[in-house]
């Protein structure tokens, strides 16, 4: 059967078309894919054998319509330690799903819902924004 998976690893990432990433590896870009394909390098710093000699970790390319779903943007981070790193990794997304879910918040999709589910989400809200101001306080002090 197969299972759905959400990612939560920090990796490194830098913006590079299909055809550069086959170039960089030493490839032929096979000749049913499109060469200037937005996309990523991405490198997993967090396990597993890496891959190139140039890089620690683990590399591989990603589209870029799959890595921007997939991914939020925490910054410049690599100077502090994981456990910090993953401070801020877990309060951009959390700011990326309260912009969503406040969004949401605002469609008839939400007026069209029941009073009970509507309430619920609301508290939710609440909830997630105080969260938010707690891990705030926390980066705050890796500065």
């Amino acid at each position: 059967m197969i299972k759905h998976y959400i990612g939560t690893k920090i990796v490194l990432a830098l913006a590079m078309t299909r055809l550069a990433y086959n170039e960089y590896r030493g490839w032929t870009l096979p000749e049913d894919e499109n060469g200037a394909d937005e996309g990523y390098l991405v490198e997993y710093t967090d396990g597993g054998a890496a891959n190139h000699p140039d890089h620690t970790g683990y590399i591989s390319w990603s589209p870029k319509a799959q890595f921007d779903a997939g991914y939020v943007s925490v910054g410049a981070v690599g100077h502090l330690p994981p456990h910090q790193q993953r401070v801020v990794a877990e309060l951009e997304q959390l700011v990326d799903r309260v912009q969503k879910l406040e969004a949401f918040l605002a469609t008839p999709l939400y007026a069209g819902l029941p009073d009970d589910e509507r309430q619920l989400l609301k508290m939710q809200a609440d909830a997630m924004v105080l969260y938010m101001g707690i891990l705030n306080t926390r980066a705050a002090k890796f500065a």
